[in-house]
């Protein structure tokens, strides 16, 4: 089966990178194309099986499962382009949370899916968000759920929860990634510690954070109350935390809700009728 990829930015390599590295495709059989070509070329060079081709629809023409991996405003635009190309025998998956399956049910003629990775995938680990459209077949659903468990733990979603599931698994990384840093620079402000030594401490606590609850030896709530003492250092640290934090993490979904609206609203006019 050929697997094609139309855009290869950020979350498009990553993607392709782990389903290769994770060994859930082959990349003989997966065709790449990029807007800017150079993109799909520097995969190639490092997976040199990988054949790049130059149009859209040279992928939808020669691949049985289409990856749009584009801006939510250009996946319009290109599932026009496809559209004469797909048949009830091919399937394409969308990576982008503003549009919906039933969107693109729409447009095309063949199975549909949402996939909403995330960077930790490219470790093989963390989750991936599945959603499937009311005319996506039983074999593509099956197909498409054990190729992501070899990267993640695919996990199926509805419409009205994708924003915060999309947060949380695909953003997340990248808010828990500033909390570090600003955790780091307070450290190197207030103490004789250095950068690369905070960096190096913090970085491998989270992994060993990680690792706790990923083998079930605690959960995040028994985890804080066994490290925090009661008249410890670390309660002392938290009652800043509450102090300070207040309501920011409501902030975030609220300010992440508004924006998901505003691209729903911009997306909805493309697919109405």
């Amino acid at each position: 089966m050929k697997i094609g990829f139309i855009g290869t930015g950020n979350m498009g390599r990553i993607l392709i990178e782990a389903l290769i590295d994770g060994n859930a495709v082959s990349p003989s059989s997966m065709m790449v194309m990029n807007r800017t070509k150079q993109k799909a070329l520097k995969i190639q060079e490092v997976y040199e099986a990988v054949t790049v081709v130059d149009k859209a629809e040279d992928i939808a023409r020669n691949a049985e499962l289409v990856f749009i991996c584009v801006k939510p405003h250009d996946v319009y635009p290109v599932l026009q382009t496809i559209k004469p190309y797909l048949n009830e025998n091919k399937c394409v998956v969308s990576i982008t949370s503003p549009i919906s399956v039933e969107q693109i049910e729409t447009i095309v003629d063949c199975s549909v899916a949402r996939a909403i990775p995330s960077i930790t995938n490219r470790a093989l680990a963390g989750v991936s968000l599945l959603s499937f459209g009311n005319q996506c077949t039983h074999g593509w659903r099956d197909l498409l759920q054990d190729m992501f468990r070899a990267i993640s733990t695919p996990m199926e979603i509805e419409e009205d929860i994708t924003r915060v599931a999309s947060d949380i698994v695909s953003c997340g990384p990248a808010f828990f990634s500033y909390l570090t840093r600003r955790f780091i620079e307070g450290a190197v402000e207030e103490t004789e510690i250095d950068e690369e030594a905070a960096t190096k401490l913090a970085s491998d606590m989270l992994i060993g954070l990680g690792e706790l609850l990923r083998k079930g030896f605690f959960t995040l709530p028994t985890l804080q109350e066994k490290v925090c003492v009661k008249g410890g250092i670390t309660g002392e640290g938290i009652k800043v935390l509450e102090d300070g934090l207040g309501d920011v993490f409501n902030q975030l979904f609220q300010a992440t809700h508004r924006k998901f609206d505003d691209d729903l609203e911009l997306t909805k006019k493309q697919y109405t009728h």
